[in-house]
C-alpha cells in the first residue's frame, strides 16, 4: 500500500480543492471569487496527476520483485536498511501530509471569525482626508463595514450626515460591554485579511453572542476629529438590528 502513498496524498488533495470550488461556495472561505477557475484547474491537474502516479506505480515493479540474491552482494536484499524510516515509497512521516488534505475533504474549516477579528490590532488605510462620492439617493443605503467606516473617518464632506444606512456583519464584543458589527477584509485570501468595526449603540438586545451574523440599520454619530485616532472606530446609533445567516462570501474587498 505504501507504495500508492503519493498518488493517494494527490488525489486527496485535488478531490478536496475540486469539493470545495465545483460543488459549493466553500472556497470563499479562504479565498476571492476570482481564484476560483485557478483552483478548479488546480485540483484537476492534481487529480490526473495521481492517477497517472498510481498507474506508473502499479506497473513498476515492487522493491522485492526484481532482488536476486546473486546482485545482493550477501545483504539479503533491502535487509540492510532496516534502520531507515523509509522505502521507496518515501519516509513513512509523509503519511501525515494526508491529514490537512482529509481535514478539508471531510470537515472544512469556518470562516474566519470574532477570534480572528480580535487577534488583530486597528490597521486602517493609509488616506488623507478629502470628499467622497455622493451616496445613493433613499433611505436606508446599503454600505460595507468598510464603506461606512471610510468615511466617517475620512469624508470631509460628512456624506452620512442625516443618512440612514445599513450595515451586516457578525458580532464582536469589546472589553468595556460595547459591541461591534465586524468585517473581514481580504485582499487575496484568508491569510491577508484585516479587520473593520463599526461601534453599535442604542440596540435593544445587547447580549448577542459573538459570531451571530445581523444587519443594522441606524444612523451615523459623528465622533473625533477626522482622519484622527479618536474616530475610529466609528459609531452606528442602531434603529434595528436582525439576526441572518452568514453570507456565502462572508469577507469584504478593499
Amino acid at each position: 500500500m505504501r507504495r500508492y502513498g503519493p498518488a493517494a496524498l494527490l488525489l486527496l488533495t485535488g478531490g478536496a480543492v475540486l469539493r470545495i470550488t465545483l460543488f459549493g461556495e466553500l472556497y470563499l472561505r479562504y479565498v476571492q471569487a476570482g481564484l476560483r477557475p485557478y483552483l478548479i484547474v488546480s485540483g484537476v491537474a492534481l487529480v490526473l496527476l495521481g492517477l497517472v502516479t498510481a498507474v506508473l506505480r502499479h506497473r513498476t515493479p515492487g522493491p522485492h520483485e526484481d532482488v536476486h540474491p546473486e546482485d545482493d552482494g550477501g545483504h539479503g536484499g533491502h535487509e540492510g536498511h532496516e534502520g531507515h524510516s523509509h522505502g521507496p515509497a518515501g519516509p513513512r512521516v509523509a503519511w501525515l501530509l494526508t491529514l490537512p488534505a482529509l481535514a478539508l475533504l471531510l470537515f472544512p474549516p469556518p470562516a474566519l471569525g470574532s477570534y480572528s477579528a480580535g487577534r488583530e490590532a486597528a490597521q486602517r488605510a493609509a488616506q488623507g482626508v478629502g470628499a467622497f462620492p455622493a451616496l445613493p439617493a433613499g433611505n436606508p443605503v446599503e454600505l460595507t463595514v468598510a464603506e461606512f467606516s471610510s468615511r466617517a473617518i475620512y469624508d470631509s464632506g460628512r456624506s452620512l450626515k442625516g443618512r440612514t444606512v445599513r450595515l451586516t456583519g457578525f458580532v464582536t464584543h469589546g472589553d468595556d460591554g460595547t459591541w461591534y458589527v465586524t468585517r473581514l477584509v481580504v485582499t487575496c485570501c484568508a491569510a491577508d485579511a484585516t479587520t473593520g468595526k463599526v461601534e453599535i449603540r442604542n440596540a435593544d438586545d445587547d447580549a448577542l453572542p459573538a459570531d451571530t451574523w445581523v444587519t443594522v440599520t441606524g444612523s451615523w454619530r459623528p465622533k473625533g476629529r477626522l482622519g484622527s485616532d479618536a474616530a475610529w472606530p466609528p459609531v452606528l446609533d442602531a434603529a434595528t438590528v436582525t439576526q441572518v445567516e452568514q453570507p456565502a462570501d462572508p469577507y469584504e474587498k478593499p
